[in-house]
């Protein structure tokens, strides 16, 4: 017989578990929060040097090296003596221009997972077993990377603005500007200027190449272990586990000109020095950014910290 009591004891029985998996849940994205928060902190450095080779600033005067070969070429400065150049205009402070929209878009972006994810549990996507024929595997994948590319759009789009913000803090280096500030201030600035459409700029080039990297890298991954690692190899299972990771390294690469654009596109023709003539045309669109990039032979500039070479043509016209 069902009486109150009862029906309150059922009731309690089947809320407490969830407000522990609730509480759990909390617990471990505040601790992911703070991990990125520390991660993003420690790693700055090496973006921003990273996106002032990127925009095309070089305020250090190449220096003549040798190749392997013996042959002389002029090699731009590596990260260490861009960092120095840095400090010695900044101060150690000056490092860390632009952290703060940083570690906001590595916190929203947590969230934004963690509601996804909660929207639409893990459990509904399949796991891929050993045990599945070709067809099902591959069904499997294609519903496992729609799954992760449906989170990874809705947290780009949610972080993209905090990264326009952190990106022109950092690109004010150029000009010595100071247009870009406190968080609120850029806000306020973006909105006035270009309204929302400039919390937005670069975005298309950057969920783009995310998709792409996210398919091939997934994909590449399923048909090497699949077809290339023989199930009768001892060590099969742990060249399984090490092969997403190895293509997401080789994909990263091929997919590295659409992160380049997406972070011209935010500081082109927003008012600072690094994003006007002399310093960087004004492209009408991130396709026009392409295709110019391409033409110079810039697709993969700021891609590498050290042992960065003058390009040729730059070579040719120093030797005239």
């Amino acid at each position: 017989m069902v009486t109150p009591e009862n029906l309150s004891g059922e009731t309690g029985a089947q809320r407490e578990p969830k407000f522990d998996r609730d509480a759990s849940t909390t617990a471990v994205d505040t601790a992911i929060v703070l991990l990125g928060a520390g991660v993003t902190a420690i790693t700055h450095p090496l973006l921003y040097v990273k996106l002032l080779i990127q925009i095309g600033h070089e305020p250090l005067t190449p220096t003549v090296g040798t190749t392997m070969f013996g042959r002389k070429v002029l090699y731009l400065p590596g990260f260490f003596s861009y960092a120095q150049h840095i400090i010695r205009v900044d101060g150690k402070r000056g490092l860390f221009r632009g952290l703060s929209p940083r570690i906001m878009s590595s916190a929203i972006s947590t969230m934004v997972r963690s509601k996804v994810k909660q929207t639409i549990p893990a459990e509904e996507v399949e796991n891929v077993s050993d045990r599945d024929d070709l067809n099902t595997s591959l069904r499997k994948v294609v519903k496992e990377t729609s799954h992760e590319m449906v989170i990874q759009c809705l947290s780009r789009i949610a972080t993209h603005p905090f990264h326009v913000i952190s990106v022109r803090c950092m690109a004010q280096f150029v000009g010595r500007e100071i247009k870009y500030r406190g968080l609120f201030s850029c806000i306020a600035n973006i909105f006035k200027e270009e309204g929302v459409g400039g919390f937005f700029a670069g975005v298309v080039p950057h969920v783009l190449g995310e998709v792409i990297f996210l398919w091939c890298c997934n994909l590449l991954a399923h048909f090497i272990n699949t077809y290339a690692v023989d199930n009768n190899f001892s060590q099969a299972p742990a060249v399984r586990s090490y092969t997403k990771f190895v293509m997401g390294i080789a994909v990263s690469v091929l997919t590295y000109p659409f992160m380049l654009v997406a972070d011209l596109m935010a500081v082109n023709n927003c008012g600072l020095v690094a994003g006007v003539p002399p310093n960087s045309p004004i492209f009408k669109s991130w396709v026009c950014c392409w295709a110019h990039l391409s033409h110079e032979g810039h697709l993969f500039r700021g891609s590498s910290f050290f042992f960065r070479r003058v390009p040729v043509k730059a070579m040719a016209l120093t030797e005239e």
